[in-house]
């Protein structure tokens, strides 16, 4: 009869992802739950009150996953009140807060749900405790860049060396200890480039508890391909073997749904359609797109030395302002009014955009881009060169690698004036237009070849499902009620 159960658990893997309470891992981590109902799983996707209701608001999200009868929805409280902004200058009110939620949360569902796998974001390292703690196995989905995870990897190796926290103001100082980047990685490319005490920042804390937790875990997705990270996945595999690059997501999503449709929108924001009615009357390639993303901002100063450059590139450009893209000021819509009519015949503003539409869009020429890893991929899919303006995180990382190692973009971090943002813009839409196209088509080309049948990400979903049915639980309470 213990025969009997153990079979029909292993039939029926059940697996819990828990996304990091933000656009970008919310989007990647829902593109891999409807990967695994197309695979047959059971499926629960655990989500903050907040942010389900945005989903539900924006998106159609609920019909699309009905179809799926393995799959549920589950929501907590992020622990925050209503009017909270959840902006990025108060992360770690987020962070938290959410964790004090979250972990008698987990403890609770893991031990009555029958759940078999969980899948957290790789900065929710107490996830990966919790589920060693009461036997179920556990699979990180690190959202970032492997570019920067791998630099993560080697924070205890660059704390021992003296190379953080810095010392000195010279930025362009290379980091000659991230094996693969010796002479790459400058002191301004570092996720966190105004570090000066380890012990006390929150991101380099938060940073090496997500590396601590790796090897604690049954295994490691990342959202790339073999062909634009293997070297970087070489090292990372030497901390963790089972590191499954499944990437582009949203590309292997769209080759495995039966109507091969775009990736249907996971936005937390309402899309403004609007924006590709205005590029189905512009010119093939004559448009640059300039989104900094969900959650970066800019001062008023900033933002108008973009406008500036922009306008004085001659160069057509779409561009999203969130109606919380300003730092520190009420964002005005007659500020944003009057910016418009000073050259509507080559602009167009929107507060949001269906992205994947815009940037498949053939009048697109070119991103301008915060260098989010979403962002990123999407670009290299619809073969669209860019422009970095990286702020955080693993934006400063990944801006350097599109800049000199892939050679499918400029890289102008820390730069903000309009001189330099015409120069670029007109680099990378005129000047340097062919070179940079080319290469960016082949990473695409390799991109489609990757998900596709025998592809090394649609071989690594494969083997991840693969091994999420051999896992199982680790405890002796079989799920009764598993139907395979």
């Amino acid at each position: 009869m213990e025969h009997h159960n153990i079979i029909e658990a292993k039939m029926c893997p059940h697996v819990l992802l828990f996304p990091l309470p933000i656009q970008s891992p919310i989007n990647s981590m829902l593109q891999l739950a409807e990967l695994f109902c197309l695979a047959g799983l059971q499926v629960t996707f655990l989500n903050t009150n907040h942010n389900q209701q945005l989903l539900y608001r924006h998106t159609n999200v609920e019909s699309r996953f009905r179809q799926y009868p393995k799959f549920q929805f589950r929501t907590i409280s992020d622990g925050l009140p209503d009017d909270h902004p959840r902006s990025f200058p108060m992360f770690e009110d987020l962070i938290n807060s959410l964790q004090a939620v979250a972990e008698p949360f987990l403890r609770e569902i893991l031990t009555e749900s029958g759940v078999t796998c969980v899948i957290p974001d790789g900065l929710f390292y107490y996830a990966v405790d919790i589920c060693n703690e009461v036997g179920v196995s556990v699979i990180s989905f690190d959202t970032i860049s492997p570019c920067c995870l791998w630099v993560y990897l080697c924070f205890p190796k660059l704390i021992q060396t003296g190379d953080i926290p810095f010392k000195g103001n010279d930025l362009d100082m290379l980091i000659e200890n991230v094996p693969g980047m010796e002479d790459l990685l400058r002191r301004r490319d570092f996720p966190f480039y105004r570090l000066t005490n380890c012990a006390t920042d929150l991101y380099c804390q938060l940073a090496l508890k997500e590396i601590q937790s790796i090897p604690r875990s049954h295994g490691l997705i990342l959202n790339t391909f073999e062909d634009l990270d293997g070297p970087l996945l070489s090292h990372i595999r030497s901390h963790c073997p089972q590191t499954y690059a499944v990437g582009p997501l949203h590309l292997q999503l769209k080759s495995r749904l039966a109507d091969k449709r775009m990736s249907s929108s996971n936005s937390l924001w309402e899309e403004d359609h609007s924006s590709i009615q205005w590029l189905d009357a512009q010119p093939i390639e004559s448009v640059i797109y300039v989104s900094f993303g969900s959650l970066a901002t800019l001062t008023k100063e900033e933002m108008l030395e973009f406008w500036h450059g922009l306008v004085n590139s001659g160069i057509r450009f779409l561009w999203v302002m969130r109606s919380d893209l300003l730092r520190e000021e009420e964002f005005s819509h007659q500020f944003v009014k009057e910016l418009a009519a000073g050259c509507k015949e080559r602009a167009y503003i929107v507060s949001w955009a269906p992205q994947e539409k815009v940037l498949s869009h053939p009048a697109i020429g070119g991103f301008l881009t915060h260098s989010g890893w979403n962002s990123t991929m999407e670009s290299i899919v619809e073969r669209k060169p860019m422009i970095c303006w990286a702020v955080y995180v693993d934006q400063r990382v990944t801006s350097r690698f599109v800049g000199e190692v892939w050679k499918i973009g400029l890289d102008m971090k820390d730069i903000c004036d309009r001189d330099n943002i015409e120069k670029v813009v007109k680099d990378l839409m005129v000047t340097n237009k062919e070179k940079l196209k080319k290469s960016v088509d082949k990473l695409s080309m390799l991109a489609e070849i990757s998900v596709v049948e025998g592809g090394s990400s649609y071989n690594a979903f494969e083997y991840l499902v693969d091994d999420i049915k051999k896992l199982g639980r680790r405890d002796k309470d079989i799920n009764p009620n598993c139907i395979g």
